[in-house]
């Protein structure tokens, strides 16, 4: 009887293994066949999209200091022809987010979906469907956070002391059809998974203001960076840990309007 019972179980085991293993195969090769799809989006990108940058840009900093940057002018009349949902070009320093974002009737669909909108469990970086181009006080932006470093898999670059000892990190450039802007970071940090920094709209200057306490008082580093009433943000935002997210905050600081 227990040779039996032993037989048994080691089938069993046996058996479970298998589909253990199986499973495991598969999503190794998932992963890697998602992998060569975002590539392959963005070879076809990197093919037709036109980027110029304005050298010699002054900006007055939030910190009250006076630097000179650049700006980056997005053609985006090849990209609209390979999706209508192209609303903007972010640029993040010392990371590889350097993509054309898109904006969905929600905030679903670009979870697992591409560029091209195929399905693809890595999606794609998304504007908050609730934003109105920039007349919103808070620009949210999404992505995964793709171990491979794609999308905002790189975002976790901020989280170093070395680059948020360049200040030159701190610039973020964001092109649309209309404008070209530059952002400047106020606050850093990873927390449990929570949906408070998520407003879009502000319900007053005071409202504003301690969204803006709430945010900073959460920074791991201090970028002494004076946020007022009548600024506007942008925020990025990821999964750092299993329920916890990754979020960036800046406040703008350049806007130029297009020819």
């Amino acid at each position: 009887m227990k040779k039996v019972i032993f037989k048994t179980c080691s089938i069993f085991l046996l058996l479970f293994s298998l589909v253990l293993f199986s499973c495991s195969m598969y999503y190794i090769y998932s992963w890697h066949h998602q992998n060569k799809l975002i590539d392959y989006q963005l070879d076809k990108i990197n093919d037709v999209i036109k980027i110029n940058k304005t050298k010699n840009v002054v900006i007055e900093s939030g910190s009250s200091d006076t630097k000179q940057t650049e700006l980056i002018d997005v053609d985006f009349s090849e990209l609209k022809k390979m999706n209508e949902d192209v609303v903007g070009f972010i640029d993040v320093k010392c990371t590889n987010i350097y993509y054309p974002f898109v904006q969905g009737s929600d905030n679903s669909f670009y979870l697992n979906h591409s560029f091209d909108k195929s399905l693809n469990d890595a999606g794609w970086v998304f504007q908050d469907y609730r934003n109105d181009s920039f007349n919103d006080k808070n620009i949210i932006i999404y992505a995964h956070s793709r171990l491979d470093k794609t999308m905002f898999g790189s975002l976790k670059n901020t989280l170093k002391k070395e680059w948020f000892n360049n200040k030159d990190n701190h610039l973020i450039r964001l092109s649309t059809e209309n404008v070209n802007t530059i952002w400047e970071v106020f606050s850093i940090y990873h927390i449990s998974t929570t949906d408070d920094y998520l407003k879009v709209k502000f319900t007053s200057d005071n409202d504003f203001s301690e969204y803006i306490k709430m945010v900073k008082n959460r920074s791991i580093y201090e970028f002494n960076t004076n946020v007022l009433d009548n600024d506007k943000i942008l925020t990025l935002s990821t999964c750092y840990r299993n329920n916890e997210k990754l979020v960036l905050h800046a406040k703008l600081v350049k806007m130029q309007l297009k020819q």
